[in-house]
């Protein structure tokens, strides 16, 4: 994912320690992350992304650099010393108890993240980056959050497990006259997670139980944007810019390139669509969206999450 959240202005890192962990599903963790540097961290929108940085074994946190170049200086540090860095969606944020929640996809011994959440005990410690409390609201922190429907009549909603968390902070803060479908896609059936949503809102887990990761959501996302083309709600700004649009993707390589492109803010889109999750399917979802039904590139916030083969760096 975009670094922008690790080098603007007015982000730091919070010490944090894990005061609760609760198995959700059977493969989602969540961890409430609780201090009294949380009184300075600020939220900026419903899929606030935050840097969870991982204790090395052995070793903690000792040489985590911290102040305003702290990044710098991270990642001049020697590899054996450099404490990893995982990019995760705040759940939610109580300020009044300094808490925050984070919903973990269990992989198993996969990587860090996954392997620290199989471990983690209430008292462990945990470092994150997020924004602090600015000093006027004209100095709140940005490049955090992507959300932002302006005053679409229609919203679709589409991702992974990896954008479950989003999602579903998303829909418990929706205007209760909100419209719109939503497709996330989990591992099996047990996955499906508790929200609430709108009753103009339809939600779809969908899950693979063995298939091929992203065939149904996608599938059934095909389906969706059918209903709407033939309905004539699509707000298309003309096949020929679609079609442009649609071209230059194909020449996006989501195996060295970041797939992430987010609309500026806009009242005149009748219909909205923000997507996460695998670059690879993300990808394919917004080209079929742009070229295939008509949406204007303007109507579509896309995140490639993360890549097939491919760990963050």
């Amino acid at each position: 994912m975009p670094y922008l959240v690790l080098v603007a202005a007015r982000y730091r890192v919070f010490s944090v320690r894990v005061a609760a962990v609760s198995s959700l599903t059977p493969n989602f963790v969540r961890v409430t992350l609780a201090g009294d540097a949380l009184a300075e961290f600020s939220s900026v929108g419903l899929d606030q992304r935050i840097k969870i940085v991982l204790p090395i074994p052995g070793h903690g946190f000792t040489d985590l650099p911290d102040g305003e170049d702290w990044y710098a200086a991270w990642r001049a540090l020697p590899d054996a010393t450099r404490n990893p860095l995982r990019t995760y969606t705040v759940r939610s944020f109580r300020p009044d108890a300094r808490e925050l929640d984070i919903d973990f996809v269990a992989h198993g011994d996969t990587g860090p993240a996954s392997r620290w959440v199989a471990s983690c005990r209430v008292g462990d410690e945990l470092r994150i980056v997020g924004p602090a409390v600015p000093s006027s609201p004209a100095e709140l922190p940005t490049g955090a959050a992507e959300f932002d429907p302006g005053a679409a009549n229609r919203i679709l909603l589409a991702g992974d497990e990896t954008a479950a968390p989003a999602i579903c902070a998303i829909l418990e803060a929706l205007d209760v006259t909100a419209v719109g479908h939503v497709f996330i896609e989990v591992p099996t059936d047990a996955d499906r997670l508790p929200v609430s949503a709108p009753a103009g809102v339809e939600v779809r887990w969908i899950a693979r139980n063995g298939a091929s990761h992203g065939v149904r959501m996608t599938d059934q996302v095909h389906a969706w944007a059918s209903t709407v083309a033939s309905a004539g709600v699509s707000g298309a700004a003309g096949s020929a810019s679609s079609c442009g649009d649609a071209v230059e993707l194909t020449e996006v390589d989501v195996d060295e390139q970041v797939l992430w492109d987010v609309p500026a803010a806009s009242d005149d889109r009748p219909v909205y669509a923000w997507i996460a999750g695998e670059a690879g399917c993300v990808r394919e979802l917004r080209r079929h969206l742009v070229r295939g039904v008509g949406l204007d590139r303007k109507q579509v916030a896309f995140m490639g999450y993360w890549r097939h083969g491919k760990a963050e760096n």
